[in-house]
């Protein structure tokens, strides 16, 4: 399904969704080269978007030891 993401001064981007509800979040940015999976399993950031900066994030896999909730 096709969504899209519009920020608070009216920039847009269309992508594809992975949920139907619509959704209001906080973006914030990660620039951490590893422990992604750390972060997306933090609760500490409940209720943001998660964008991470590094471009490899997520090419080696997860282990599930390392959830943080």
């Amino acid at each position: 399904m096709q969504g899209r993401i519009i920020f608070e001064d009216g920039t847009s981007f269309n992508g594809k969704m992975l949920t139907q509800n619509t959704v209001c979040a906080q973006v914030v940015f990660n620039t951490s080269m590893s422990g992604y999976q750390e972060i997306f399993t933090d609760p500490s950031y409940e209720g943001q978007m998660v964008c991470m900066t590094y471009p490899l994030i997520g090419n080696y896999g997860i282990f599930s030891e390392d959830s943080e909730s």
